[in-house]
């Protein structure tokens, strides 16, 4: 083999690597095996709707202004709510819990709407993976989603309206000087943050987002609420074994609920390679 040819191959496998997704995949709820954990979500509307995903409400996207993007669900449970752009690619995801529920568990309390916003019938919490501003305008192209993958960054919807959003550092070490509180590391999950976190707070104002980071990089992060929710997308833990396994715990929260729900949501493909 040439020297040039040698060149050339190692070329090509160069710009092959630049050109894959940071965020290659979506997958969603952790568990202790791969059983009924770590599940793939379809990041385009056609294999969503393949998989019994069904459209939720309006046909617009973001008519409504509650949020930006086209609701899909399955099985008509909104605990995961995948959104997509005008063009039908992955922008997004959502967490809803509806209004019966809401009432009977008392949650989400006044304090956390928002980030939780009612509407349909439902309190929902937004999160976007590509600029919110585009979701509903331009969408990407077939060729931006090759490239970009499930999406460049992470915005949480943090008002009433989807133009109010907060960008996440993809890089830990800019959460320094934040309110971000680090936690600790679990394999397959990552370094935890929760969002100002005091052992004193009130457990009605406990943020309902965590972020995770594995090699100083955010891949992942999910929802995580003070209540005992029933969906099979829920991953549920002991109130009393949560300080053990995930950090700190506020006082309050021993006296809330026995039993916490949560969802992590993963940005990448091997979510079982993440060793923080």
């Amino acid at each position: 083999m040439s020297i040039s040819t040698l060149v050339t191959i190692l070329a090509a496998g160069s710009l092959l690597a630049d050109s894959t997704p940071v965020w290659d995949d979506l997958k969603t709820t952790w568990g202790p095996t791969i059983l009924n954990a770590f599940n793939p979500q379809p990041r385009t509307v056609q294999d969503a709707e393949k998989g019994g995903f069904k459209l939720v409400g309006s046909a617009e996207c973001g008519g409504t202004g509650a949020y930006h993007g086209i609701a899909y669900v399955k099985d008509e449970d909104y605990s995961l709510t995948l959104l997509y752009d005008k063009n039908g690619f992955i922008a997004g995801i959502q967490n809803g819990i509806t209004k019966e529920i809401a009432q009977q568990i008392g949650y989400p309390h006044k304090l956390l709407q928002p980030p939780y916003v009612f509407f349909d019938g439902r309190y929902v919490i937004s999160a976007y993976f590509t600029d919110p501003s585009k979701i509903c305008t331009v969408g990407r192209t077939q060729e931006e989603f090759e490239v970009e993958g499930t999406g460049t960054d992470l915005w949480l919807q943090t008002g009433t309206t989807p133009s109010e959003v907060t960008l996440i550092p993809k890089e830990q070490k800019n959460l320094n000087g934040t309110k971000w509180v680090e936690n600790k590391c679990v394999y397959s999950m990552g370094t935890h943050y929760w969002y100002d976190v005091k052992d004193d707070m009130d457990c009605a104002a406990f943020y309902p987002v965590f972020l995770l980071y594995n090699d100083g990089k955010l891949n992942a992060f999910g929802w995580h609420m003070l209540a005992d929710l029933s969906s099979p997308n829920y991953e549920h833990f002991l109130v009393s074994i949560i300080a053990g396994f995930l950090g700190d715990v506020p006082q309050c929260a021993y006296t809330v609920t026995p039993t916490v729900s949560s969802i992590h949501v993963y940005l990448t493909a091997k979510p079982l390679l993440n060793f923080c």
